[in-house]
């Protein structure tokens, strides 16, 4: 909690995250549930103001040094979250703001792992032309 913002902050390292425009959110969402046993596509976080989506994924791991993959998700307006940066929760603060909410809740301690959320992010961005 960050008393002087009144926010609920989450580090990127334990947790990882990857942000992307809310239309590729969406058709990520749909082929991670289609791909997941249970239909869980994760935590994900709307801002609905920029129009973006942030998944909460498992730990964060070297991805962001991958160039070709920070290429394609350049291209496509996505990004990996740098482990140490923090990402603001959704909080009873946010409710009525239009700054954040919560698009697929947090269930106990699952999260997508970081690789299957930029597959499908890859795999949709390749599909749609983006």
């Amino acid at each position: 909690m960050d008393p002087a913002l009144g926010r609920i902050m989450l580090e990127v390292g334990a947790v990882g995250a990857v942000v992307m425009p809310a239309a590729l959110g969406r058709r990520v969402r749909a082929w991670l549930t289609e791909a997941a046993p249970d239909d869980r596509a994760g935590p994900i976080i709307a801002h609905p103001r920029s129009d973006r989506w942030t998944f909460l994924t498992g730990p964060t791991d070297n991805s962001y040094l991958d160039t070709e993959l920070f290429a394609e998700l350049f291209r496509v307006c996505a990004s990996v979250a740098l482990p140490g940066s923090h990402i603001v929760l959704p909080s009873p603060t946010d409710e009525g703001s239009g700054y954040r909410k919560w698009i697929a809740e947090p269930e106990r301690d699952f999260r997508p792992e970081m690789g299957d959320v930029l597959a499908a992010t890859r795999a949709c961005a390749a599909v749609s032309g983006e």
